[in-house]
């Protein structure tokens, strides 16, 4: 799903001259999730990064898009960019309807996303670092086994 979604980004990356690195620990187990839900979450998260990083011109344009064994049930999926980041007083409300740090945005992708994320079990958030950029992070549940150290 990963792979895919950063696929169908590609376009808008290559035309931001944005890079994007996928780091996947080995081994992750399957999530249970609709992937046909699952990737237009991860799109929305690609082009929000995309956005921020593009219209703050930063020097730095990269997007990071880690999926982590998270613990015996969960694979964590992070995507962090290094554009301007968010100010507390919008970040405790991004997830709301209608709020938006975009010009053109309606406010809703963020809001749909989580809801989907929820319905899976999972929980989308985002982290506030301390330099710039922004981090979007969701978890997903496995069927439970451990991921197999030697799969590639």
């Amino acid at each position: 799903m990963i792979h895919a979604a950063v696929g169908l980004a590609r376009a808008e990356t290559t035309q931001n001259e944005v890079e994007v690195d996928v780091r996947l620990d080995p081994g992750l187990p399957p999530v249970l999730a609709d992937r046909i839900q699952i990737e237009p979450v991860l799109l929305n998260l690609l082009r929000n990064a995309i956005d921020a990083i593009a219209t703050a011109d930063s020097q730095q344009r990269l997007i990071v898009v880690e999926g982590h064994y998270h613990s015996h049930r969960t694979v964590e999926i992070s995507v962090a960019d290094s554009g301007p980041g968010i100010s507390a007083g919008v970040a405790y409300r991004l997830f709301d309807s209608f709020v938006t740090t975009k010009p053109e945005g309606m406010g809703m992708g963020l809001s749909i996303s989580r809801s989907i994320v929820e319905s899976h079990g999972g929980r989308l958030r985002i982290l506030r670092g301390v330099g710039s950029g922004a981090t979007f992070v969701f978890d997903l549940p496995t069927d439970g086994h451990k991921p197999s150290r030697h799969a590639g």
